[in-house]
């Protein structure tokens, strides 16, 4: 009898603490009820973090997120700021999707801003950007001519140049300006993400125009379908999306890529629906969110739990730091706590 209890507290014991530590993640409401809908959130450290979004909207919080300073960008009222690249709480970059295509600097906090790229041909479609460090630079934006847009900057963001080879989209093969992060720079290695038609993920080594692409097992073939986001950690990568018309659909919207070698593997239990970001958290432990709401894995992706039913766009965790932001339509902005 003895040896039968431990045999069963042995095993009864983890699995309450696992359960216990899957139930104790909490999403506040910080913000709310703001004519923008925010993709772009860029958080820096455990005070200072970033949001853009429609309507030429941005904001700044400095506290935490317990306060936060709204301005929508005089001169363009009309931009759709998709993504916005933090780094510091005076230095940000922040692009438009649509037209035209712009790039906008600060270095004063958000006090000014400076115009450092505009693009008012109609083919140009931003959909995110990524920084591999303060000075360099990329964004990806829709295929033209059957080349994926891919642009670089190596001054920060000053200036920004097309890439001479980019990687070939398929037809019917595009990226989702969702939530800026269907693009990730990671260890100077470029990862995309698709869908529509098709759904691939397209990797460059280096940074260098020489591409591997592989197919996802993701739902695709309608413009609302494919791959939204990942999110990286060493040689793990967590792919999600599904069809955001659809959006309680939970059938293949999520993937595991490992290596080596290198494989994708779905999930014993996926997401909750529709996911439009994903982002490492620590460990084992990824956060995802759409607008069927918010999810959280503690096994690499394995099996996923619906923590929140709140819609938002996009999530991030601090670059230098434990905060973990989310933002959605309507200015809304939340913290995780874990």
């Amino acid at each position: 009898m003895k040896a039968r209890y431990h045999l069963i507290t042995s095993i009864l014991f983890p699995l309450l603490f696992i359960s216990s530590i899957a139930r104790s993640q909490s999403i506040t409401l910080l913000q709310q009820d703001k004519p923008t809908s925010i993709r772009g959130l860029s958080v820096v450290n455990d005070q200072t973090a970033w949001i853009s979004g429609s309507k030429g909207y941005i904001a700044i919080t400095n506290d935490g997120g317990k306060t936060w300073d709204w301005q929508q960008i005089k001169g363009y009222e009309k931009a759709e700021f998709r993504d916005i690249e933090a780094f510091s709480d005076k230095k940000a970059v922040i692009m438009s999707s649509g037209t035209p295509s712009l790039v906008l600097k600060t270095t004063d906090g958000g006090k000014t801003w400076q115009e450092k790229y505009r693009k008012t041909d109609t083919t140009y479609f931003f959909d995110a950007m990524d920084f591999a460090d303060e000075q360099h630079g990329y964004i990806l934006g829709d295929p033209i001519k059957d080349k994926f847009l891919l642009m670089e900057t190596k001054d920060g963001g000053e200036s920004w140049t097309n890439m001479s080879n980019p990687p070939t989209a398929l037809s019917g093969e595009a990226a989702f300006a969702a939530s800026g992060t269907c693009f990730r720079v990671y260890n100077k290695n470029l990862f995309i993400v698709s869908g529509g038609k098709a759904s691939r993920m397209i990797t460059a080594i280096n940074g260098k125009s020489e591409y591997n692409y592989a197919d996802l097992p993701l739902t695709h073939s309608k413009p609302s379908q494919g791959a939204f986001s990942l999110a990286i950690k060493k040689n793990k990568i967590i792919i999600v999306g599904g069809d955001y018309e659809k959006d309680k659909k939970t059938d293949s919207i999520a993937t595991i890529f490992t290596t080596p070698p290198p494989a994708f593997n779905a999930p014993a239990q996926g997401p909750g629906g529709f996911q439009s970001s994903v982002e490492f958290i620590k460990d084992d432990t990824f956060l995802s969110t759409g607008t069927s709401g918010t999810n959280i894995t503690l096994d690499d992706g394995r099996t996923w739990r619906q923590i929140d039913s709140t819609s938002f766009n996009v999530c991030s965790k601090a670059r230098h730091g434990k905060m973990i932001l989310l933002a959605g339509n309507g200015g809304k902005i939340a913290i995780l706590k874990i």
